[in-house]
Protein backbone atom coordinates (compact mmCIF):
# COMPACT_ATOMS: atom_id res chain seq x y z
CA UNK A 1 0.00 0.00 0.00
CA UNK A 2 1.56 3.36 -0.80
CA UNK A 3 0.03 6.74 0.99
CA UNK A 4 -1.09 9.61 -1.08
CA UNK A 5 0.14 13.13 -0.42
CA UNK A 6 -2.85 13.76 2.41
CA UNK A 7 -1.93 10.72 4.34
CA UNK A 8 1.56 11.56 4.18
CA UNK A 9 0.80 15.13 5.50
CA UNK A 10 -1.99 13.34 7.93
CA UNK A 11 0.54 10.96 9.05
CA UNK A 12 3.31 13.47 9.60
CA UNK A 13 1.36 15.90 11.64
CA UNK A 14 0.19 12.84 14.17
CA UNK A 15 3.87 11.51 13.94
CA UNK A 16 5.21 15.11 14.90
CA UNK A 17 2.53 15.46 17.79
CA UNK A 18 3.19 12.03 19.27
CA UNK A 19 7.02 12.72 19.29
CA UNK A 20 6.44 16.44 21.21
CA UNK A 21 4.35 14.57 23.55
CA UNK A 22 6.84 11.61 24.09
CA UNK A 23 9.38 14.38 25.36
CA UNK A 24 7.30 16.34 27.69
CA UNK A 25 5.63 18.33 25.94
CA UNK A 26 2.10 19.60 25.36
CA UNK A 27 0.64 19.57 22.17
CA UNK A 28 -2.36 21.92 20.79
CA UNK A 29 -2.84 21.23 16.95
CA UNK A 30 -4.34 24.17 15.05
CA UNK A 31 -8.03 23.41 14.00
CA UNK A 32 -9.37 23.55 10.27
CA UNK A 33 -7.53 21.97 6.98
CA UNK A 34 -4.65 24.10 5.46
CA UNK A 35 -3.85 26.93 8.18
CA UNK A 36 -1.56 29.11 7.29
CA UNK A 37 2.05 29.22 8.78
CA UNK A 38 2.03 26.28 11.60
CA UNK A 39 0.44 23.04 12.39
CA UNK A 40 0.77 22.14 15.52
CA UNK A 41 1.74 24.60 18.81
CA UNK A 42 4.11 22.67 21.21
CA UNK A 43 4.54 23.98 24.92
CA UNK A 44 7.17 22.75 27.42
CA UNK A 45 6.66 25.18 30.54
CA UNK A 46 5.94 28.96 29.80
CA UNK A 47 7.94 28.23 26.45
CA UNK A 48 5.80 28.04 23.05
CA UNK A 49 6.45 27.07 19.56
CA UNK A 50 4.84 27.20 16.26
CA UNK A 51 5.67 24.10 14.66
CA UNK A 52 5.06 23.74 10.43
CA UNK A 53 5.17 20.01 9.39
CA UNK A 54 5.95 18.66 6.32
CA UNK A 55 5.91 15.19 5.03
CA UNK A 56 7.21 13.45 2.28
CA UNK A 57 8.09 9.89 1.11
CA UNK A 58 10.42 10.52 -1.68
CA UNK A 59 13.35 11.86 -0.09
CA UNK A 60 12.43 16.19 -0.43
CA UNK A 61 10.25 18.85 0.26
CA UNK A 62 9.09 21.33 -1.99
CA UNK A 63 9.27 24.50 -0.41
CA UNK A 64 9.87 27.43 -2.45
CA UNK A 65 9.80 26.26 -6.06
CA UNK A 66 6.22 27.85 -6.51
CA UNK A 67 8.03 31.02 -6.26
CA UNK A 68 10.95 30.38 -8.70
CA UNK A 69 9.12 32.25 -11.87
CA UNK A 70 10.91 35.34 -12.90
CA UNK A 71 13.50 35.21 -10.43
CA UNK A 72 16.93 33.31 -9.79
CA UNK A 73 17.18 30.62 -6.98
CA UNK A 74 18.12 33.13 -4.00
CA UNK A 75 15.84 34.93 -4.43
CA UNK A 76 13.24 32.84 -4.80
CA UNK A 77 14.44 31.44 -1.15
CA UNK A 78 14.22 35.23 -0.53
CA UNK A 79 10.87 35.41 -1.05
CA UNK A 80 9.43 31.87 0.65
CA UNK A 81 11.81 33.42 3.73
CA UNK A 82 9.98 37.07 3.60
CA UNK A 83 7.08 35.16 3.48
CA UNK A 84 7.01 33.99 7.08
CA UNK A 85 5.50 36.86 9.49
CA UNK A 86 7.05 34.35 12.36
CA UNK A 87 10.42 33.36 11.79
CA UNK A 88 10.67 31.78 14.70
CA UNK A 89 8.74 29.28 13.52
CA UNK A 90 10.11 25.55 13.77
CA UNK A 91 10.13 23.50 10.79
CA UNK A 92 9.41 19.46 11.12
CA UNK A 93 10.59 17.68 8.32
CA UNK A 94 8.99 14.27 8.51
CA UNK A 95 10.81 11.42 5.92
CA UNK A 96 8.86 8.86 5.28
CA UNK A 97 11.24 7.13 2.36
CA UNK A 98 12.69 3.82 3.23
CA UNK A 99 10.45 3.65 6.42
CA UNK A 100 8.57 0.16 6.47
CA UNK A 101 5.04 0.17 7.84
CA UNK A 102 5.70 -0.02 11.74
CA UNK A 103 8.71 1.27 11.75
CA UNK A 104 9.49 4.89 12.58
CA UNK A 105 10.08 7.92 9.78
CA UNK A 106 13.14 10.07 10.06
CA UNK A 107 12.40 13.55 11.50
CA UNK A 108 14.38 16.76 11.47
CA UNK A 109 13.59 20.49 12.90
CA UNK A 110 15.18 23.43 12.36
CA UNK A 111 13.69 27.33 11.82
CA UNK A 112 12.96 29.15 8.98
CA UNK A 113 16.29 31.20 8.78
CA UNK A 114 17.99 27.72 8.86
CA UNK A 115 15.83 26.49 5.86
CA UNK A 116 16.60 29.21 4.16
CA UNK A 117 20.49 29.29 4.46
CA UNK A 118 20.37 25.42 3.58
CA UNK A 119 18.49 25.78 0.88
CA UNK A 120 21.18 28.88 -0.77
CA UNK A 121 23.69 26.20 0.01
CA UNK A 122 22.37 23.86 -1.91
CA UNK A 123 23.21 22.62 -5.27
CA UNK A 124 27.25 23.65 -4.29
CA UNK A 125 25.79 27.27 -3.29
CA UNK A 126 23.79 27.96 -6.74
CA UNK A 127 20.51 27.23 -4.23
CA UNK A 128 18.00 25.21 -4.68
CA UNK A 129 14.26 25.59 -3.77
CA UNK A 130 13.58 21.73 -2.41
CA UNK A 131 15.02 20.57 0.48
CA UNK A 132 16.85 17.30 0.03
CA UNK A 133 17.42 14.89 2.94
CA UNK A 134 20.73 13.01 0.62
CA UNK A 135 20.94 13.83 -3.22
CA UNK A 136 24.05 13.32 -5.19
CA UNK A 137 24.37 15.75 -7.93
CA UNK A 138 24.72 13.55 -11.17
CA UNK A 139 25.42 16.58 -13.82
CA UNK A 140 25.28 20.33 -13.88
CA UNK A 141 27.19 23.13 -12.14
CA UNK A 142 26.32 20.84 -8.52
CA UNK A 143 27.69 17.74 -10.34
CA UNK A 144 29.00 15.21 -7.69
CA UNK A 145 28.29 17.57 -4.91
CA UNK A 146 26.07 16.21 -2.16
CA UNK A 147 23.04 18.41 -0.31
CA UNK A 148 22.25 16.58 2.65
CA UNK A 149 20.36 18.01 5.81
CA UNK A 150 22.61 18.43 8.84
CA UNK A 151 22.85 16.00 11.33
CA UNK A 152 22.24 18.12 14.24
CA UNK A 153 18.38 18.78 12.39
CA UNK A 154 17.28 15.17 13.90
CA UNK A 155 14.59 15.00 16.12
CA UNK A 156 16.38 14.73 19.72
CA UNK A 157 15.39 16.14 23.44
CA UNK A 158 19.00 18.18 22.62
CA UNK A 159 17.57 19.68 19.61
CA UNK A 160 14.41 20.30 20.76
CA UNK A 161 15.84 22.33 24.36
CA UNK A 162 18.25 24.30 20.87
CA UNK A 163 15.78 25.35 19.69
CA UNK A 164 13.04 26.80 22.83
CA UNK A 165 16.50 28.26 23.94
CA UNK A 166 16.17 30.99 21.08
CA UNK A 167 14.31 33.94 21.33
Amino acid sequence: MTMNAFQVAVAAEAYVAALFAQVGCDVSIQYGANQPEYDLIATKGNIFKKISVKGSKDGGWVLAAGLKKGRDYHEAIDAWFNRHKDKSVVYAFVQFKDAPVGSMPRVYLCEVVEVANHLKSSRNKYGYTSLREHYVWASGIAKDSIDAIPDDWRFTEERIMQLWNRK
